[in-house]
């Protein structure tokens, strides 16, 4: 059961409410190369991110948000939101470049980063009041590794625990979301996180934002941030994400990614939308269920079958449906009537014929050296690209 949040619009996307959890990611590009970030922006984009962030941390990049949103639009991506993020001379950059305050779908910013004692205030007070006049919605970002120092400092003098830091942070995000209404900002224009880099704390942290925030939730975005590179930032990313959202917390995701070797940044986006689909959030692509194979399967075969039709569906628009591919007589038939398209292999000392099975029924047989062919042809049969 979803958290009882308001609807937040950002350029046609909305986050909240009833709508399906949104897809965000962001670019690693030099914002100030213009033609760079929109063509990052626009790979993200295809791969499923429904939001796009940018950095905008001087000058030469502020200047170029509105280049970006230019090349963006005359090349069909008018519905890419761009997403602003800021850090220390947030409020400077969007005083001083009104164009790329107004060209920006949604501002981000982080309250542990936007000055010291008097002037955080003041800064704060000014970046609130520039999305007020532009008619912005903010995502309020809190992180563990920029925390609110003086804040921490009061909390551990008067009552210092191991959870200091959690209790800072949320804290700190969640009266920052006070002042920004107290100075005009709707609820609905809110977006919050609380982001740490440790999956326990990142559902500790969660849970007591949903304490505190009571009967009147803002929308939230989740991520377990520097979460690592490779499988470790896809598993712990995922380990956290997964409990909260089947909680019913989130309303936005990004898995952050450190690429490694040239890997594309799109990889972080895929990822998100096979966890939604896992977790029967959301349905992007058809769900391939084949064995890990064992002593019994005929792996070469097997494996090479599985990468195909993989291939085959990361290149073709079809719809969501369940494709089991399975090596052997162990869960072969249950599987495949579980389906609404299968292949059962035999395995290495099962009679040479492959089953085909089609929306829970034996549809044909197969054998010889075209079967993956074959097998593609009735899957395209079937089920045709969109």
């Amino acid at each position: 059961m979803r958290l009882n949040t308001p609807t937040v619009k950002i350029r046609g996307v909305k986050l909240g409410g009833n709508n399906p959890i949104v897809i965000q990611s962001m670019t690693n590009t030099d914002t100030a190369d213009a033609k760079k970030t929109a063509a990052q922006c626009i790979e993200l984009y295809e791969a499923g991110s429904e939001l796009v962030r940018i950095t905008v941390d001087n000058e030469d990049s502020a200047a170029a948000v509105p280049e970006i949103r230019r090349i963006l639009d005359a090349k069909g991506y008018k519905d890419l939101p761009l997403v602003g993020d800021f850090h220390f001379i947030g409020h400077d950059l969007l005083k001083r470049y009104p164009d790329c305050a107004k060209t920006l779908d949604k501002y981000r910013l982080n309250p542990g980063n936007v000055g010291f004692g008097k002037s955080r205030d003041e800064n704060f007070e000014e970046l609130i009041k520039l999305a007020i006049k532009y008619k912005k919605p903010v995502r309020i970002g809190g992180n563990w590794g920029s925390l609110d120092q003086e804040l921490l400092t009061k909390l551990m003098d008067k009552n210092p625990d191991e959870d200091i830091r959690i209790k800072t942070l949320v804290k700190s995000t969640l009266d920052s979301a006070k002042l920004a209404e107290k100075l005009g900002l709707k609820h609905d224009k809110i977006v919050l996180s609380v982001k740490v880099s440790d999956v326990q704390e990142l559902i500790k942290a969660h849970e007591l934002l949903i304490k505190k925030m009571g009967k009147k939730p803002y929308v939230l975005h989740l991520g377990l941030t520097e979460a690592g590179s490779g499988l470790q930032g896809v598993v712990s990313s995922s380990a956290a994400l997964a409990i909260l959202l089947q909680k019913g917390i989130g309303d936005t995701i990004r898995i952050s990614i450190t690429p490694q070797n040239n890997e594309p940044r799109i990889r972080e986006v895929q990822a998100c939308k096979h966890l939604l689909q896992s977790l029967d959030l959301r349905q992007f692509q058809p769900k391939i269920v084949s064995c890990p194979g064992c002593g019994r399967t005929n792996n070469l075969l097997f494996q090479k079958i599985v990468k195909e039709v993989n291939h085959y569906v990361d290149k073709n628009n079809l719809e969501p449906i369940n494709i089991a591919i399975m090596g052997c007589i162990v869960n072969g038939p249950g599987e495949s009537r579980h389906a609404d398209i299968a292949l059962h292999l035999p395995g290495k000392k099962e009679a040479g014929i492959v089953s085909v099975y089609a929306k829970g029924k034996f549809y044909k047989t197969l054998q010889g050296e075209s079967i993956t062919k074959e097998f593609i042809e009735i899957l395209n049969l079937l089920y045709p690209p969109k």
